[in-house]
């Protein structure tokens, strides 16, 4: 029993661990994280918004995807102990702490050309950047799927109207999950190009082993 102990500590011991991630504002970044470990992504500036792209490390034509995960939970709300699945239905990460609790499963990225038409003159959108991190880290993607936006207050009103509400994420807010699939996380801190949702603040990306693990905040 003993050898069996000190046999899981070795191997936990030598996971993987990828050190912490700061996205600025207007960019985007990326971070591996590994079956087993947590992510968590933290607000470092008031109104945050991250737009979080997920893509197995195995196979990038699987990717989380915001539409079968509303499918899967039956839901347009994230809420605790929810698993975001993948494009195959296979759970890719589940909701654990949360201080936020508003986050939304209904818009696209935005785009820098359709930023540009909004009057953000100068601002790189969502999908651009992710496909230029994608670019810089030379994994091809067959596709950019829609993004899970952590952070970003919409609701979905009785007529079926799409009503945005003021973000109210703070510096120091954070989502925290399991993640159940090797994958690399792409997060945006761009301009959503949604009234009250944008502006962009810096994000950390962090992985551990267990929740003492991360930094008191």
């Amino acid at each position: 029993m003993l050898l069996m102990k000190e046999d899981v500590a070795a191997q936990k011991t030598a996971r993987s661990l990828a050190e912490p991630v700061v996205v600025t504002p207007g960019a985007a970044g990326a971070i591996r994280v590994v079956r087993g470990q947590l992510l968590r992504i933290t607000a470092l500036g008031d109104g945050a918004v991250a737009s979080l792209f997920g893509f197995s490390v195995d196979d990038p034509g699987i990717w989380l995807s915001v539409h079968h995960t509303r499918v899967f939970s039956n839901s347009y709300l994230l809420g605790s102990g929810m698993r975001l699945v993948n494009n195959r239905r296979r759970p890719v990460m589940v909701l654990g702490k949360d201080s936020v609790r508003r986050h939304d499963l209904l818009l696209p990225g935005s785009t820098t050309a359709w930023l540009a038409g909004r009057g953000y003159a100068g601002q790189q959108g969502c999908m651009d950047a992710v496909a230029a991190e994608l670019a810089r880290l030379k994994m091809p993607v067959p596709k950019l799927p829609d993004p899970v936006n952590l952070f970003m207050h919409v609701d979905l009103e009785r007529n079926g109207a799409i009503a945005p509400r003021p973000n109210e994420t703070r510096a120091g807010d954070s989502i925290t999950c399991r993640v159940v699939m090797d994958t690399l996380f792409i997060v945006s801190a761009c301009c959503t190009g949604i009234e009250g949702n944008d502006r962009p603040a810096p994000l950390r990306l962090s992985a551990a082993e267990a929740l003492t693990d991360f930094p008191a905040q």
